[in-house]
């Protein structure tokens, strides 16, 4: 029997460099698609996957971040009050987000890596299954995508990695690529990740994106001195856990997210692509938006 998955853990540490000066006070995770900071986004789709627990790893600029998902401050209210019915949605709106799940907060320590969040919230996760993924890193499918990855944990009781097909030459020095043979449709028993080996040297064209879903063995793996961090004091998922896992013979799942389209916001031509995206979505929005980028196209 598989566990139940009802705890995440967010990495939220990043510096933003990328979009300096404006990160240099703003978390880059809090950056605007239109009237939601990019990490909500992420939030409201582990919560409508059954997450109850949100542990988001932050650094020392990301204050922000705790307050946007705590209830609204007295003065906020008062101005909301006094702004009559035409305001009053905002506040139950506001008093959901900081209901959307239970949040803790721990700040990033240690060596640089997408390994070092995990270690830092190990403490909180307890000898259970969790999602691990990223502030910054939104995946848009017709299915959301952290239900796709715990229904597949449910079947086979082991990590699952969601991948993406690539394409651009680029692409391929960008992530990790995993191969391995297909047992079922968009499913990779993964035997095999290089993390950015270049379109010349990579097994397969799918690309591990957005995080992953882990069990407990990992935790063995992060305490396990064999796995220490490289020489220049790195410290990755894929190269010091996902492959010593599945060289010790752990399953290990690729599932390829079909009919989804990846955002990464830490880019900045991502970042206004998605923002472009968000707002042609909006009824209230789609039209203006349209005749905006014909008048300038």
């Amino acid at each position: 029997m598989s566990q139940k998955i009802t705890k995440a853990i967010v990495a939220a540490a990043g510096f933003g460099t990328r979009f300096l000066p404006q990160t240099k006070a703003m978390p880059k995770e809090m950056l605007p698609i239109i009237d939601k900071p990019v990490i909500q986004y992420i939030v409201e789709d582990l919560v409508e996957a059954g997450i109850k627990d949100i542990i988001i790893v932050t650094g020392y600029t990301k204050r922000s971040i705790e307050d946007h998902f705590d209830s609204p401050n007295q003065d906020l209210l008062n101005n909301l009050i006094a702004g009559g019915p035409s305001k009053k949605h905002y506040i139950s709106e506001l008093n959901k987000i900081a209901n959307l799940a239970n949040f803790a907060y721990v700040r990033q320590k240690g060596p640089y890596g997408t390994a070092t969040p995990i270690v830092n919230a190990s403490h909180l996760i307890g000898n259970e299954p969790f999602i691990y993924t990223f502030a910054d890193d939104l995946i848009v499918s017709k299915k959301n995508h952290f239900k796709q990855m715990i229904e597949l944990y449910q079947k086979f009781n082991c990590s699952v990695l969601p991948c993406i097909e690539i394409e651009k030459t680029e692409d391929f020095d960008k992530y990790g690529i995993i191969a391995g043979p297909t047992i079922g449709k968009g499913i990779t028993k993964i035997d095999q990740i290089i993390e950015k080996p270049g379109k010349a040297n990579a097994p397969s064209n799918l690309a591990s994106v957005v995080g992953y879903l882990l069990t407990p063995d990992v935790f063995n793996y992060l305490n396990n001195s064999n796995y220490h961090p490289n020489k220049n004091n790195e410290f990755f998922v894929t190269s010091y856990l996902i492959e010593p896992m599945i060289k010790d013979g752990l399953n290990v799942y690729g599932l390829n997210i079909e009919n989804s389209i990846r955002y990464d916001t830490g880019n900045i031509v991502s970042y206004i692509e998605t923002v472009i995206d968000f707002a042609l979505l909006r009824p209230d929005l789609s039209k203006e938006i349209k005749e905006f980028i014909k008048s300038k196209v």
